[in-house]
């Protein structure tokens, strides 16, 4: 492209040039017209130079933009290491070392509690892992996804209890009409997990979070609600890139993955999660899928929905629980 601009201001300059020297005709002498004609092929020349050599800069700054980016992450990714991943191999390490030491007298109630901090600390690091691992599976194309038809309020129902007893205050409502959805069941789980733990980490005593569903045309949206501080509008975008923590509440907890991954995982199933301002304070996720082919709304009715009592367990109901066209987890 640089070559043909440079071809066409040699095509311009000469006709140009020579209408200048005839219009100039008589004033000059043919040495003064030698000397014009060579001001303009060094012209040329510098121009296509100039060209090239700005096509190289360009071209060493955007090789470079990769490599520098690597660095950054690679840099952080060593921080993380070091203390995320160091501090429950520390502890642990720790608790199993108490529990073989034969000169330490450990009651029931000691060994109970270091058999729990072993447990902890080994599924941190396997969540850690998990992480690091999907963020380069991500980054390189190469996680495995399969979308198929599947209910989201049962997907619901699996992800609030991979979150644990805390997920308990969690309210939930989502309509029993809802059409399937077109996701990968095991990966929706754990996004949703992630995603609601998020918000249960920054909720406010008292103002649990809140779960609720609609459908949209060929879509379906789940926002996962809750009554924090929330995140300033020039840092949402930034709160999904590796390794960036919210401040505040446990701020010093996981190397900053969780939304990264989230987010990666649910492009990879063509959905979108966006942040928005919950109304009166707070964050509101809104994580939006494909409603799965020729998937019709549920009838209400329809036997096999699940609900969750207030002691956390799940059960089947052959309807809708309190409310006709919502169910209550």
């Amino acid at each position: 492209m640089r070559r043909l601009a440079g071809y066409a201001l040699a095509a311009v300059l000469a006709p140009l040039f020579t209408v200048l020297l005839a219009i100039l005709r008589g004033q000059l002498n043919p040495v003064a017209d030698g000397l014009a004609f060579v001001i303009a092929v060094i012209a040329v020349a510098l121009a296509g130079e100039a060209a090239r050599h700005a096509a190289q800069a360009a071209a060493a700054i955007a090789a470079a933009e990769p490599i520098a980016e690597a660095d950054r992450l690679r840099t952080v990714l060593l921080a993380a290491v070091s203390h995320d991943l160091r501090t429950p191999l520390a502890a642990a390490k720790a608790a199993v070392s108490c529990l073989r030491c034969r000169d330490i007298q450990l009651t029931a109630d000691d060994r109970g509690e270091l058999l729990a901090t072993t447990d902890q600390s080994l599924d941190l690091l396997t969540h850690l892992v998990a992480s690091l691992l999907d963020v380069s599976r991500l980054q390189a194309g190469a996680l495995p996804v399969f979308p198929r038809p599947a209910d989201l309020g049962e997907i619901v129902v699996r992800s609030l209890d991979a979150v644990g007893p805390q997920a308990r205050a969690v309210r939930v409502g989502v309509p029993c009409e809802l059409p399937q959805v077109m996701v990968d069941p095991v990966i929706m789980e754990r996004v949703i997990a992630n995603v609601t733990a998020n918000a249960l980490r920054y909720s406010p005593g008292g103002s649990p979070p809140l779960l609720t569903a609609c459908a949209h045309a060929d879509r379906v949206e789940l926002r996962v609600i809750d009554y924090g501080p929330g995140v300033p509008e020039a840092d949402r975008d930034r709160m999904f890139l590796p390794f960036q923590r919210l401040g505040g509440i446990d701020s010093t907890i996981g190397v900053g993955l969780g939304l990264t991954v989230s987010r990666g995982l649910t492009e990879a199933m063509r959905g979108t999660l966006e942040p928005e301002e919950t109304p009166g304070g707070g964050l509101t996720m809104a994580l939006s899928v494909p409603v799965a082919p020729g998937s019709a709304q549920a009838d209400h009715d329809a036997p096999g929905r699940h609900e969750r009592g207030g002691s956390g367990s799940t059960r089947h109901q052959s309807g809708c629980a309190a409310h006709p066209s919502v169910v209550r987890f």
